[in-house]
């Protein structure tokens, strides 16, 4: 069957705009003028002043554990204490069976500090466990701290630590490592929640025309389950339909002796067609608003350097010998410091590997250069370089500058050669390539943001670093898709009809009205597996 997509302007290769694209069986056919192409199609697709676009490929989420959120309580379409309690106590009063109140999506900024108390959860006859929108932290009430035995005199483990008041009492928020100390005790998700949460969001990836990604962390963490079975069975079954490469976790609390566990985890998903578990996922550090994010210098007001959760020595050889095991290495780097002990890392690996470092929200102004210089993708997540609340008032006023004016820096970055990809970390903030495209661009929230009273700021975020929409649409499609090494991603003979038609072509729009564009159609190997209403 030959599809004719015509009516409107296709993204291709160094941002040409081209007027029609041929599809053949799934693939891509031909590229060029309307004209030339449409006496070989047998059916049309009616772009109406649309923008046909390669399928996003999204570098960094956790779409298991975003579906396993979305069918619990979950915060993350609301904003404030009232708002969340409301919502804590119609999902308590609609489901009396659960034996515990667990979910997620509170935000930081809701809070004075950042920080919620047991007492507000202390209304529930049950435990709660709610998980930050960041995932680095957790909401407990009094019951679920007696259940897990923690008390005041509870050591904080090695990667984390167990908020106190002023006389020593645990408040309820567990940061980092010491979340698995309540997470762990909370209800185990069956393997049909797994598969059924995996194709939850599936679709709802497939409705922002994302059809592929990397799942950034495939194994345990903060009471999560481990992912790569699902994966498996559903990239045997046919269920995944997505090009997704699913980062193996790499456990902190153990050394080089974890290799051979990788490999054979990454075996366990060969010849699969539609997975792959090539790549290991290091968290170095946490993130800067609870002083996590290992930093160079002290943060403002409370000191402390953060955390380095790997030793940065023993790092070195842990990805030498993961490189030299032809893993690709993801890291979680936040802190500038932890961006460094990852460069460092990469010193002498093999750039073939496609390593890449997410996040990056302080860069040093000495390792930008770095980035190219070794091979190493940069993998933004757009959506977090504005004004939100959460970087006024819990991330500014403890970096200080010049600190401050090292964040994101993503236009410096791309002055010196890096190779960009793009993800959203979904759900800790929205997976649509829209709105975090809308970001890169210009540097302020997308209207979208505005919901339930979640505060937004329409001041630029360092202003000097926005990059244009070309490259920022390159990042979500050519170079993820080049992250994960999948075929799909550019818009050119020979390649899957991966494809995405969107209802406006924003290269025609003001800039700042990018986040209004909306996928109509997703097309993966020239099958139609989104289609708005």
């Amino acid at each position: 069957m030959n599809i004719l997509f015509r009516g409107g302007r296709a993204f291709t290769p160094g941002g040409v705009l081209a007027e029609a694209v041929l599809v053949r069986d799934g693939v891509i056919a031909a590229v060029g003028p309307e004209r030339d192409l449409a006496r070989q199609a047998h059916e049309t697709v009616d772009l109406d002043g649309g923008l046909l676009v390669p399928g996003f490929t999204d570098a960094h989420l956790h779409p298991v554990q975003a579906g396993l959120e979305r069918a619990k309580c979950d915060l993350s379409e609301v904003f404030g204490l009232d708002a969340y309690i409301a919502m804590i106590a119609d999902y308590a009063a609609n489901n009396p069976d659960k034996e515990w109140i667990d979910g997620g999506g509170w935000d930081m900024s809701a809070f004075p500090g950042g920080l919620p108390h047991r007492d507000h959860l202390d209304f529930l006859d049950r435990p709660a466990y709610l998980i930050q929108r960041d995932h680095h932290a957790a909401w407990v009430n009094a019951r679920a701290l007696e259940r897990a035995g923690v008390t005041r005199d509870t050591p904080d483990p090695a990667d984390g630590r167990i908020e106190r008041d002023a006389t020593g009492e645990p408040t309820g928020v567990l940061h980092e490592g010491a979340m698995d100390l309540v997470g762990l005790l909370t209800p185990r998700p069956t393997a049909q929640d797994l598969d059924d949460a995996l194709a939850d969001a599936q679709r709802h990836l497939f409705s922002l025309g994302i059809t592929g990604w990397q799942d950034a962390i495939v194994g345990s963490y903060a009471g999560s389950q481990d992912q790569l079975p699902t994966y498996v069975a559903a990239a045997r079954a046919g269920r995944l339909r997505a090009r997704v490469v699913g980062a193996l976790w790499w456990d902190r609390t153990r050394g080089l002796e974890q290799i051979d566990d990788l490999v054979a985890r990454r075996a366990s998903a060969e010849g699969l067609d539609r997975f792959r578990a090539t790549s290991v996922k290091i968290m170095q550090d946490g993130i800067t608003e609870n002083f996590t994010a290992a930093t160079l210098e002290p943060y403002c007001l409370c000191g402390g350097t953060g955390l380095s959760y790997v030793d940065p020595y023993k790092l070195r050889e842990y990805v030498a010998e993961l490189d030299r095991r032809g893993f690709q290495v993801h890291f979680h780097a936040i802190g500038e410091r932890a961006v460094r002990e990852a460069l460092d890392s990469f010193e002498g690996t093999d750039p073939g590997n496609r390593h890449h470092v997410a996040h990056l929200q302080i860069i040093e102004p000495s390792d930008v250069p770095r980035f190219a210089a070794l091979g190493v993708t940069a993998n933004l997540q757009p959506l977090w370089a504005t004004h939100h609340a959460q970087m006024d008032e819990l991330t500014l006023p403890y970096l200080g500058e010049p600190r401050s004016s090292w964040q994101y820096p993503f236009k410096d970055l791309l002055a010196h050669g890096t190779r960009l990809c793009a993800g959203s970390d979904w759900p800790v903030s929205s997976a649509d390539p829209l709105q975090g495209m809308h970001v890169a661009v210009n540097r302020t929230e997308p209207g979208s943001s505005v919901h339930a009273g979640y505060p937004t700021a329409q001041t630029p975020f360092l202003p000097g670093q926005r990059i244009d929409l070309a490259t920022a649409m390159t990042a979500y499609t050519a170079g993820s898709a080049w992250i994960n090494r999948s075929p799909a991603g550019v818009i050119e003979p020979g390649r899957p009809a991966d494809l995405v038609v969107l209802d406006r072509d924003p290269f025609e729009l003001p800039s700042e009205e990018i986040w209004t564009a909306r996928v109509r159609m997703t097309f993966v190997d020239g099958e139609a597996v989104h289609e708005s209403r």
